[in-house]
């Protein structure tokens, strides 16, 4: 045995750029991550739910009273999804996208015994929206005629809508109109990605509100096409355009942009083409008009993205970035003869943006990808060095999918993941880490766990939620014979295949019934399955679960060490792979060259990690930098493994590690290694 013994001090971070004998990080790796300069897994995820429809483009949370609203907008609308602050959820919710003010009036039921006359400016109740009024003529003792005078927002199709009976003569009851025909101003579109934020109200009367803006910009960053900004309740069901509907002089206009929209409170900002960045009066998000809002164009290229900043004396403060600069704009009051400015707009500097999802905050200083290098701003704008993987990174882009480049941060590990689509692939298969604390570079070595189209980092709900990329398709996954009635509930023996929303096919059951709830039954082994309709057949009937295709599934992240879904657990690969260790490269715990022309006889590895589960190491390694590896192993070993004794050499020699099993985890210390000069020749 040798007496010489080594301790593996490979340095942080995992080197994709340059060749392999070139480097002193490690050289290769999966779902692992770096603290205090070593090694460590990266944590689980749990399915919270895989009913999710379409892939989202657009994440956003917000918490309240114990219970966490998880917003995905798609192609085709937006939902919420409720959990607590486990994780575990409360349904979904999916918003009527063609909320809007009222154009038309439908059926009229007149009611009785009201006062008859000319009502003018009556605000009309129900619905559901808000700001309606209308000219109201009863005749007969019944209302005849309802002509909107005021649209008002937030209705749609089918509400049915009345008014106080003291607005209109103070007598009578039942009367009701419908409301025909709303000014709804969403597209569903293939290329919309959205943007999120959330609006105080400045009165205090608790009416906030969730704004999106489904900007048509997945396939190309620089689209020219407006779409309008949208509104809605977090807690409702329905999403309005915003309108320029109070103020001294309210145009009416719907606010439409091509970038997006942001909250710098009390003002909402909204961007978009020829450096456009417009903004509401404090407070009120309904008025574009009064002399607190503006509107001006400060770049001749699209403003693409836009976030609050720490303003100081200057607050409200934005950063926003065109495709060529980033503006900062403050609150800065100054009068000017009798006029008064209130924002100031300074462009800080030329940049460029990759993605208008690529920039993140963290801790007051913004990251994000540029064309071709990664830039920061703390004050001013920088490059933030990037040896690690930059080329590798850029030129396994898929550029043609540029926009769907997302940002997100993990705080409690210093990192900021930028997630992309890698080679072909046109949605993201992989993820690039730059840890803040470590001072390096990662990546997720293209693990499962890095296909996800968007997310949102951890606050109040302290698990990073992530949307993942399988869509669903139909297949039958369970038939069984079930027993039917008249009523919405059906009655069988079930396994863990069956979930709310699969779509039940069989003789009697109504076409596109869904399971809405799973029950146990009074009969051991039954359950009673409540279908979305009424059954019509009365006898026992064979059916086909079928799962519901183009639905996606909603994950929290860092929670456990396995992949969990439903009842299913699966093990999370993770890995990491040493750099060069032979005495050509300084050996195990020399970096410089030593000219040693010897190979390395690897006699013995001694563990030292926390470690849960089996793990597994290799060794590997070449006579020459560009000749094939080769590959011995696997050696086992488990937490109270002391020592593993090998006869292994290579001239230039690397260890990989690996962690495979359910429950399995790990943490690296400082792994000790015996080893002696082997052979003299190369091969």
């Amino acid at each position: 045995m040798s007496k010489k013994v080594f301790a593996l001090d490979t340095k942080s971070g995992i080197q994709r750029d340059g060749t392999t004998l070139d480097r002193d990080y490690y050289q290769d790796g999966e779902w692992v991550r770096f603290q205090r300069g070593r090694p460590r897994k990266i944590g689980g995820y749990r399915e919270m739910t895989n009913q999710i429809k379409g892939l989202s483009r657009g994440i956003y949370v917000d918490s309240l009273d114990g219970f966490n609203r998880i917003f995905s907008g798609y192609n085709d609308g937006l939902e919420r999804f409720e959990c607590d602050n486990n994780g575990v959820g409360a349904g979904i919710t999916e918003y009527n996208m063609n909320g809007g003010p009222i154009l038309t009036t439908g059926t009229l039921v007149g009611g009785t015994t009201y006062t008859n006359g000319t009502y003018t400016a009556v605000t009309l109740t129900g619905g559901s929206g808000t700001g309606a009024k209308a000219t109201i003529v009863v005749s007969g003792a019944a209302v005849t005629s309802v002509t909107i005078t005021t649209a008002g927002n937030g209705y749609v199709v089918g509400d049915t809508l009345s008014a106080l009976a003291s607005a209109i003569g103070g007598t009578g009851s039942g009367f009701s109109v419908k409301a025909a025909t709303v000014g709804s101003s969403f597209t569903a579109s293939n290329f919309n990605l959205w943007q999120f934020d959330g609006f105080f109200d400045a009165t205090g009367d608790g009416n906030n509100l969730l704004l999106a803006h489904p900007g048509q910009n997945l396939a190309q960053i620089d689209s020219t096409t407006s779409t309008a900004v949208l509104a809605g309740s977090p807690s409702g069901s329905v999403m309005y355009p915003l309108k320029d509907t109070s103020g001294s002089t309210p145009t009416g206009a719907t606010i439409s942009v091509e970038g997006g929209v942001v909250s710098l409170h009390p003002y909402v900002f909204v961007y978009g083409d020829n450096g456009l960045i417009k903004n509401c009066s404090a407070g009120n998000v309904f008025d574009w008009n009064s002399a607190d809002s503006n509107e001006v164009n400060v770049s001749s290229q699209k403003i693409v993205k836009g976030l609050s900043v720490r303003g100081g004396s200057n607050a409200p403060s934005g950063l926003f970035w065109a495709l060529d600069s980033l503006i900062r704009v403050s609150y800065a009051p100054t009068t000017v003869g009798a006029q008064t400015l209130y924002w100031r707009y300074d462009t800080v500097g030329s940049s460029t943006i990759l993605s208008s999802q690529s920039v993140i905050e963290y801790d007051g200083i913004y990251y994000w990808c540029g064309v071709d290098r990664f830039l920061i701003y703390n004050g001013v704008i920088k490059e933030l060095p990037n040896e690690f993987n930059q080329n590798y990174f850029f030129d396994n882009l898929n550029y043609n999918q540029r926009q769907k480049v997302w940002a997100t941060k993990v705080p409690r590990f210093g990192e900021i993941w930028w997630f992309y689509p890698k080679g072909d692939s046109e949605e993201c298969n992989d993820a690039i880490i730059y840890n803040i604390r470590e001072g390096c570079w990662y990546d997720a070595g293209s693990a499962v766990g890095a296909s996800r189209t968007a997310g949102y980092f951890s606050q109040v709900f302290r698990f990073p939620v992530m949307a993942g990329e399988d869509v669903s398709v139909e297949e039958t996954l369970l038939t069984q014979n079930i027993v039917t009635n008249t009523n919405t509930t059906i009655t069988t023996a079930i396994s863990n295949q069956i979930y709310v929303g699969m779509a039940v096919v069989a003789s009697g059951i109504p076409v596109g019934a869904t399971i809405t709830a799973i029950v146990a039954s009074a009969t051991p082994g039954d359950y009673s399955i409540t279908i979305s309709a009424a059954a019509t057949a009365s006898a026992t009937v064979s059916a086909a679960f079928k799962s519901v295709p183009g639905l996606i599934s909603l994950w929290q992240h860092e929670i456990g060490t396995n992949e969990v879904k439903g009842q299913n657990i699966r093990a999370i690969r993770s890995s990491f792979e040493t750099n060069d260790l032979g005495l050509v490269a300084g050996g195990p715990s020399n970096p410089q060259m030593v000219g040693e022309n010897y190979w390395l006889h690897l006699e013995r590895m001694e563990p030292d990690f926390i470690q849960s589960g089996t793990m597994e190491f290799y060794v590997t390694g070449r006579p020459f930098a560009q000749k094939a590896d080769v590959t011995t192993g696997p050696y086992t070993f488990e937490p109270d493994t002391g020592k593993i004794d090998l006869r292994e050499q290579r001239r230039e020699l690397r260890l990989q590690f690996v962690s495979d099993v359910q429950d399995g985890d790990y943490q690296l210390g400082r792994v000790l290694l015996s080893a002696t000069l082997g052979d003299v020749r190369p091969y």
